[in-house]
């Protein structure tokens, strides 16, 4: 079941991170969520030590934590489902919003893959 849930996770990441290839600072994000699909794909061929686990999931919950601001912006919005809209420039919140949340996201799958390591 491990091995189904990692490749399951594999495919997703390498699909979010190839939907970041048409942004201005897709490059961050596409290494950022392969990162997270290769760490998913590699649990089930090697056992990645925890601690690399948890400096990558650091890593992403210190990134995220820079996004924390627009996020309470947006939650101080009426209108929520623009986070579902386009990118629309005098509103930074959306975009630092969706970060914020796709940052959480990796984070958690980190945090799987910690919790399911033998080392």
């Amino acid at each position: 079941m491990l091995k189904i849930v990692n490749y399951t996770l594999f495919v997703i990441f390498v699909c979010f991170a190839l939907l970041q290839l048409n942004d201005p600072d897709g490059w961050i994000w596409f290494f950022i969520y392969f990162l997270v699909a290769a760490i998913c794909l590699l649990q089930n061929f090697i056992s990645i030590p925890r601690f690399v686990l948890v400096i990558v999931g650091m890593g992403l919950l210190a990134y995220a934590a820079f996004h924390i601001s627009l996020f309470l912006d947006y939650l101080k919005t009426e209108h929520k489902k623009e986070i579902f809209g386009a990118m629309v420039y005098e509103k930074p919140y959306l975009e630092g919003t969706r970060e914020f949340i796709g940052l959480l996201i990796a984070a958690a799958a980190i945090l799987y893959q910690t919790k399911s390591s033998k080392s």
